[in-house]
């Protein structure tokens, strides 16, 4: 479930030029991540995020990790969400060329692990679009 919040948070840079989510709530059965958007997307726009994310998955991608200092963070990396006592040291993973970033969390070793992505509901809000999903 992991990977596929890589996943989807590039997908969404990529499709609406968001930032990364803002908020997220990873388990093993359903997850949520919430965007800042200008606009509510359409219901088209819900079911290309989702073939999107499927399309990714489906290249059987490696997932890889490498430690590296701050000082040589892959650029376009974004550390503004880490703790102000994070280590000098950073976990970064990659998910083959299409997403970079640095996380703590377990991931899949390939995309292929992953299953089928599903949006199960979806709500926006404040300029909040909240995504809920799981694996199939």
């Amino acid at each position: 479930m992991h990977t596929v919040e890589h996943i989807l948070n590039q997908t969404m840079v990529r499709m609406f030029g968001c930032e990364r989510s803002r908020n997220a709530h990873i388990e093993r059965k359903k997850s949520k991540c919430d965007y800042t958007l200008h606009c509510a997307p359409t219901e088209e726009q819900i079911a290309e995020i989702e073939s999107r994310v499927n399309e990714v998955i489906a290249q059987h991608l490696p997932v890889t990790v490498e430690f590296v200092t701050r000082d040589n963070v892959p650029q376009g990396v974004d550390l503004g969400k880490l703790p102000a006592d994070a280590s000098e040291t950073l976990r970064i993973v990659r998910v083959g060329d299409y997403d970079t970033c640095a996380c703590i969390g377990a991931h899949v070793e390939n995309t292929s692990e992953i299953g089928t992505f599903r949006i199960i509901s979806h709500s926006f809000e404040n300029g909040t679009l909240r995504l809920r999903f799981k694996l199939v």
